[in-house]
């Protein structure tokens, strides 16, 4: 069972300097994107209509609405003009019906071809075809207007069409040089953020203000992984691989040095006695590693026995476990008090 070395208040303590690195990190990451928001230049966006005539492209726009107002006053016309010839063929149909039953039902004594309320029933039916048959003409000139004007539009759009295929290949230079600036600007913000942060995390680990320096890792590390990386142009390989290569190396240096630093200190530390290495253990840090079966003294892993862990360590001779004066009891060579009586390890000492 592990130890946890840190007293209650020491524990919320750490809890709220994390609170505060957070916190820190928050508004730093807010006033980054404020910065960055005003840059010139950066939400500038690049268009492939940019890239054409001016002049002829005003020509075509001009063009294409004055066609699409046409277009819209067409459709209407013949919305009406279809409902007019609907209502005329309702009419003749239904004049047509009465006209055909009521002769059925008739009868006369004169030849009904010459009765003169069959000759008025006749024109009256036959004016209602000629005004049905004028609706549909009415119709038919306007389906011409608008198959007119939708070819029209469509020839305009083909040749604004062809004006942004042949500005095309400018465009795609203007907006690779955009996208670059936009990443140039961007990677001038976030790698001397990143380079700082790990200056920060090699030198000022154990510094008293490590709580505000660990939140402006937080923050360098959202600007670089967050601001940053998803503006990597697509085509940008020999970008991204330089910084790649930049940020491995600087990486690899403080790795690199960090480790020649502790195997000197563990070569030091092993020309030492163990009084002195013991002496030179923080009590938090000894029972931290103990906790996680390592030895305090050289890092290396506790060996176990038939009854469980060694008293010694095997690689460098620290004494791990020792009994205790009064009790006889087996315990942790770094307690301070004895787990099972209470007595406390200078007294023993003293005895």
């Amino acid at each position: 069972m592990s130890l946890n070395p840190l007293r209650v208040p020491e524990r919320l303590f750490s809890l709220a300097m994390w609170v505060v690195s957070f916190v820190f990190a928050s508004f730093l990451i807010g006033l980054g994107g404020e910065i960055v928001g005003e840059l010139p230049g950066v939400d500038r966006g690049v268009y492939v209509d940019d890239f054409i005539d001016q002049g002829t492209r005003e020509q075509l726009s001009a063009r294409e609405d004055s066609l699409r107002r046409i277009t819209r006053d067409g459709e209407a016309e013949r919305e009406r003009a279809s409902l007019g010839l609907t209502a005329a063929n309702n009419t003749y149909d239904a004049a047509k019906e009465s006209f055909e039953n009521w002769i059925a039902t008739r009868t006369a004594t004169t030849d009904p071809a010459q009765d003169p309320e069959v000759l008025e029933r006749t024109r009256a039916l036959d004016a209602l075809r000629i005004a049905a048959r004028d609706r549909e003409e009415e119709l038919e000139a306007v389906d011409v207007q608008l198959l007119v004007a939708r070819q029209m539009m469509a020839e305009a759009e083909r040749e604004l069409q062809q004006l942004r295929e042949g500005a095309q290949s400018e465009y795609e230079r203007a907006r690779f040089m955009q996208e670059l600036r936009i990443f140039g600007i961007r990677l001038a913000l976030t790698l001397p953020l990143l380079l700082l942060a790990g200056w920060f995390v090699a030198k000022k680990r154990r510094a008293d203000y490590w709580p505000l320096y660990r939140g402006f890792v937080i923050f360098a590390l959202f600007a670089f992984f967050v601001e940053l990386v998803p503006y990597l142009p697509s085509y940008g390989g020999y970008v991204r691989y330089g910084v790649g290569i930049l940020s491995s190396v600087v990486v690899g240096h403080f790795v690199i040095r960090a480790m020649r630093q502790y195997l000197a200190k563990r070569q030091q530390v092993a020309q030492q006695t163990e009084s002195e290495r013991r002496g030179a253990l923080r009590y938090e840090e000894a029972l931290k590693k103990m906790g996680g079966g390592v030895c305090p003294g050289c890092e290396r892993a506790i060996a176990g026995g038939p009854s469980g862990p060694s008293n010694f360590c095997v690689h460098c001779g620290m004494m791990l476990f020792d009994q205790c004066g009064s009790c006889d009891t087996r315990k942790n060579a770094f307690f301070q008090f004895c787990p099972s009586c209470g007595t406390g390890a200078a007294s023993q000492l003293a005895g």
